[in-house]
């Protein structure tokens, strides 16, 4: 009796589970843009009836796990036409896909209005992306589209002022942003001392903006990530395009090397404003002008394999009556593998090469100077997709740094003086992570990881030391901090350890969805950042030098929480996005005022460490659909450093209290919108208002020896006056456009609409009339008329 009982116990028990473990199958694949077969990246792939989707990788790749039977399958991506298709699934299916850009109908699948909703189920936040039609729409400075210019436009993200390079993401520093070109290290992002960004929007396929809950695979900066991609190449027929403009011009060509298999891009830009400076007399002997190159070679070796190669080389020449030559630029090198071993596990293994150059010649003095940093990098990255509720990224990455400080010689070989070779340094940073993304509940997704990164400062160099370990003295007599005197130095010889660190770097973020339209996000992460910019301006300048952590130099540790709500609205028609931040940075370097930075071989004397910290809120409204669309971003927010006294007789900077970072801007206020009145023209404008950037203005002045010696208040205590400016563009379409070969558009814009004189800075003199001293406001731009011819064909 109690076997039976047993048996039937068995059996129903077989019975209950086999009802519960449904046999699963994995669809799986790659998503390409159907003219070209350019791989499209954060599709999103949605499965409406079971209300679970994913997205395409970076390289265009997607997996996700289905119960057995038939399907019906969702894709959307912003810009291209959404997609309907069953699938039945009774086995693993390896199904590509391609998406339309213009709305033409593809046999058997469904058709429908795509419309850019916001994720509400992923856990990812903080997180800004912009296509490159949405760019090139954006009306810029003397018609030129500018990657750089437009992520300006976004929620918590600013500039160090007009014509100034880099952005400020959360009031951090420029330096403290990692920029990835194809993976690549860039240095400096910027042309002509900041009016241009490096990147060719014609070459750039996809950019995304991480201002926090950054994943686990991005490390070394302590503020933001801009990942930017460039396209891979038309594997299916030749095309260029490119564009005639007032101040440059470009052009790109792409083409298959072998068709559907193997592709190559190769684009060239180049500015001529110089040429018009040979029309001045008094200008004939200047000249400052950019060139760009950007290269990328394709090829598919079978489904599971391809290869990828990518570079970039870039230079900026400015020189002044042949007395004064600058020039400056950013080279990269990428030798990529994808490999796919099964239909869940994805894998990138990357070799990379990038360079930082700066040379400067001086022949009124007779000598050039020459600096840089290079890094070797070598990544291997894995994406697993173990079931449609959870699925890892992990991976491990090494850069070795070779920094120059300086390499001083004679403008001439046959001067008999030797060059002077300030020591240069080098580095290791390896590290390994592990990202996971769960869904634990139909309303709760977790995203976590973990980073662990090591770095060590390697010699062949020589090391100061000092009395009590202090590179910095206080002068109590004076109340000034001074430079510390060497008591001993120590030569490390080549790959000798002269100072390493190690830190675990977690990360976590959290999704709720209420209901299918709104969501509450929260993230958590920490960064470490091993390289420190030496600079003594808010705005990186190609002079800058980046140094490797040290015994004095200790790396920046940033651990930021964010709070968010998210929601779709009238279906994804509108979308509406909040969320407040803190963020605090330990090891924030700071100078002692009168630092001599500038070819400083023991730059520790000069520096101090400190802390950083900032916080606000963020809102974004938008508008995704229909003829007029664009968004509203405001952010409210706080940057402020403190660099406190070692001991209590020591004042530290500003007394020891917080003070106004160089970044910190109360508001920002950004309005973007864009409206296509027909098939002809279409019409653009921003509207741009920040606060005024801190300054430290004298406070007074006094006689020396017969010399007027001005006095400084507390730093960063003044404020530039505010800024804002508006701008609008129109673009011209001839109607012709679709039955010709050659497509052409014509692009009007005005920056600067109401002439506004935005303060570059404010420059203190004395009259020499009156004798009365005055304030003078630099601007850069009025109003600025500009007109550019674009085509393709």
């Amino acid at each position: 009796m109690i076997t039976k009982k047993i048996g039937a116990f068995v059996i129903l028990f077989l019975i209950t589970l086999t009802s519960f473990s449904q046999e699963k199958f994995t669809l799986s694949g790659t998503i390409t843009d159907f003219k070209n077969n350019e791989t499209l990246i954060g599709v999103n792939i949605y499965v409406p009836s079971l209300k679970i989707g994913t997205t395409t990788n970076e390289y265009g790749f997607y997996s996700l796990t289905l119960p057995a039977g038939e399907h019906q399958i969702e894709l959307s991506y912003v810009g291209y036409t959404t997609v309907e298709q069953t699938i039945v699934l009774d086995k693993n299916v390896k199904n590509n896909f391609a998406l339309n850009g213009e709305g033409e109908e593809l046999q058997e699948v469904v058709i429908k209005e795509n419309k850019g909703k916001i994720n509400i189920k992923s856990p990812e936040m903080s997180v800004n992306k912009l296509s490159i039609a949405t760019i090139k729409k954006m009306p810029v400075v003397l018609g030129e589209v500018d990657v750089i210019k437009s992520i300006l436009l976004l929620p918590g993200v600013t500039n160090a002022g007009e014509g100034a390079s880099g952005f400020n993401v959360r009031g951090g520093g420029a330096d403290q942003n990692l920029i990835l070109l194809d993976e690549a290290n860039i240095f400096n992002s910027s042309h002509v001392f900041g009016f241009f960004s490096v990147f060719n929007p014609d070459a750039i396929k996809d950019l995304k903006l991480y201002k926090g809950g950054i994943p686990a695979r991005f490390g070394g900066r302590a503020s933001s990530v801009l990942e930017i991609f460039q396209k891979d190449g038309n594997s299916k027929e030749f095309h260029a395009n490119g564009g005639i403009g007032l101040i440059s011009s470009r052009l790109l060509l792409e083409g298959p090397i072998v068709k559907d298999k193997g592709s190559f891009l190769i684009g060239g830009r180049a500015s001529y404003a110089h040429l018009f400076l040979k029309l001045s007399e008094d200008q004939k002997n200047n000249s400052a002008y950019f060139y760009d190159l950007n290269a990328k070679f394709s090829y598919k070796l079978n489904s599971s394999n391809s290869l990828y190669l990518s570079g970039y080389f870039g230079r900026d020449v400015f020189s002044l009556n042949k007395s004064f030559t600058n020039i400056y630029g950013n080279s990269i090198l990428n030798l990529r593998w994808n490999h796919l071993f099964s239909e869940k596990l994805f894998s990138n293994l990357s070799l990379i090469y990038s360079d930082y150059y700066y040379g400067l010649e001086l022949d009124f003095v007779g000598f050039q100077w020459d600096s840089g940093i290079r890094n070797y990098n070598l990544k291997y990255d894995f994406k697993h997709y173990i079931s449609d509720k959870f699925k890892l990224n992990y991976g491990v990455n090494g850069i070795y740094y070779d920094f120059n400080p300086g390499t001083i010689k004679p403008s001439t070989s046959d001067s008999g003086i030797n060059p002077n070779q300030m020591d240069k340094k080098y580095a290791l940073e390896p590290s390994v992570y592990i990202d996971g993304e769960n869904q634990i509940s139909k309303r709760i997704t977790l995203g976590y990881g973990l980073r662990y990164s090591l770095f060590y400062r390697l010699g062949a160099s020589t090391i100061n030391y000092y009395e009590n370990n202090n590179p910095v003295v206080f002068n109590t007599d004076l109340q000034i901090y001074e430079k510390g005197t060497p008591t001993s130095t120590k030569y490390f010889s080549q790959n000798e350890v002269i100072q390493s660190y190690d830190n675990l770097e977690p990360r976590l973020s959290l999704s709720y969805q209420l209901n299918e339209d709104e969501s509450v996000k929260a993230s958590y992460n920490r960064m470490t950042q091993y390289l420190q910019l030496i600079s003594n301006t808010s705005s990186p300048t190609p002079l800058d030098i980046w140094m490797p952590s040290d015994n004095y130099i200790k790396p920046q540790i940033a651990d930021q929480v964010a709070l968010g709500y998210f929601r779709n609205i009238k279906n994804g028609a509108y979308s509406l996005e909040v969320e407040t931040y803190y963020k605090k940075i330990q090891n924030r370097l700071d100078y002692i005022d009168g630092a001599d930075l500038i070819a400083n071989e023991a730059i520790e004397q000069v520096i101090l460490n400190g802390q950083m910290r900032t916080y606000g809120m963020e809102l974004m409204v938008k508008k995704n659909e229909g003829r007029f669309n664009g968004w509203i971003s405001y952010t409210i927010s706080k940057s402020e450093q403190q660099t406190p006294g070692r001991t209590p007789e020591e004042t530290g900077i500003n007394n020891g209290q917080w003070y106004n970072s160089a970044y910190d801007k109360t508001h920002n206020l950004a309005v973007t919108s864009a409206y296509n009145l027909n098939e002809k023209w279409s019409f653009g404008a921003n509207f741009a208002l920040q606060t005024g950037q801190p300054v430290t203005y004298p406070n007074g002045q006094y006689q020396y020896l017969g010399i007027t010696v001005p006095s400084y208040g507390l730093r960063n205590e003044n404020r530039l006056p505010t800024y804002h400016h508006l701008d609008v563009s129109a673009t011209l379409t001839p109607r012709n456009n679709k039955d010709r070969k050659w497509k052409a558009e014509w692009v009007f814009s005005i920056y600067n609409l109401y002439n506004r004189s935005n303060a570059a800075s404010i420059n203190f003199r004395q009259n020499v009339d009156t004798g009365i001293n005055e304030a003078v406001r630099i601007s850069i731009f009025g109003i600025v008329p500009a007109v550019s011819y674009n085509f393709k064909f």
